[in-house]
């Protein structure tokens, strides 16, 4: 068994959009977002979100782009991605960026989606025009791709499930994949995953939202489990994976069951009304 400790990227540069944004795509340098405060308790935060929960549905794709892919090309790509959620139904949000730095698996982009149902997102796999896309924009200038789908809960509420509203108009995508060790129990898996749920609940200073869930998709099982956290910046990333309790806590629940993990992120800065 493979023991592999969790190491974030650290890009220099990262580009992104969300679902409040429009349709263009900027370049951006990783500066401090202003627009974050950390200034409510996060005991007061989570004292005000509701207990009623709904389920979702997360789709993650990573890519591992050709080398010598030219501006034009991969702003096409993430641009023609990022706007198939007008073209088909069923997607209730969505971001895609940009991962500015070298990763073990070699990702270089990533795209996040949410459905509200499993039916939706077996349709947005079959769909003629992101089938289109894929072959005209994305498959030809790319070594490979990969798919987590996992089910999930947000909080009932209409801008937590659309993930709408200033929260997400900016911040840090944090994507999460994991491969469990084949002798992990499940209860080894579960209190893993279950300390993870309950440390990114508990810090609402810094984190919008937060899902995860065991990998569900039949034709790409390289992962087991996945987790999309929303942080409020870059900086509130930086806080959290930095923080004694997240080091102790994948130590000691996550190191010694796993075979492998992959950590991504990207920025989130909508700019623009522009849709292809």
């Amino acid at each position: 068994m493979i023991h592999q400790a969790l190491a974030l990227p650290r890009p220099i540069l990262t580009r992104g959009f969300g679902s409040n944004g429009g349709g263009l795509f900027v370049d951006q340098c990783r500066t401090k977002n202003p627009r974050v405060a950390f200034c409510a308790s996060d005991d007061q935060m989570s004292s005000s979100k509701s207990n009623k929960t709904r389920k979702v549905v997360e789709h993650v794709c990573l890519l591992i782009a050709k080398e010598g892919l030219s501006e034009e090309v991969e702003k096409d790509m993430l641009d023609y991605l990022y706007t198939t959620q007008y073209q088909m139904r069923g997607i209730v949000a969505i971001s895609v960026g940009c991962i500015g730095d070298r990763n073990n698996e070699d990702y270089t982009h990533a795209l996040y989606m949410r459905f509200q149902r499993k039916e939706d997102l077996d349709q947005f796999y079959e769909n003629p025009f992101f089938l289109k896309v894929l072959n005209e924009y994305v498959t030809p200038f790319c070594h490979g791709l990969t798919n987590v789908d996992y089910e999930s809960e947000v909080e009932d509420d209409i801008l937590a499930i659309f993930r709408k509203g200033e929260e997400y108009n900016y911040g840090e995508e944090f994507v999460l994949l994991i491969t469990f060790a084949k002798n992990a129990s499940d209860k080894n898996t579960k209190d893993a995953m279950d300390s993870f749920a309950q440390l990114t609940s508990s810090l609402p200073s810094l984190i919008v939202q937060s899902t995860q869930g065991s990998n569900f998709n039949d034709s790409s099982k390289e992962f087991t489990h996945a987790a999309v956290v929303r942080f409020r910046s870059f900086d509130a990333m930086e806080i959290f994976v930095e923080g004694r309790e997240y080091k102790d806590m994948w130590r000691s629940q996550f190191e010694p069951f796993i075979e492998k993990a992959v950590a991504l992120h990207f920025s989130v800065d909508p700019v623009g009304t522009d849709v292809m």
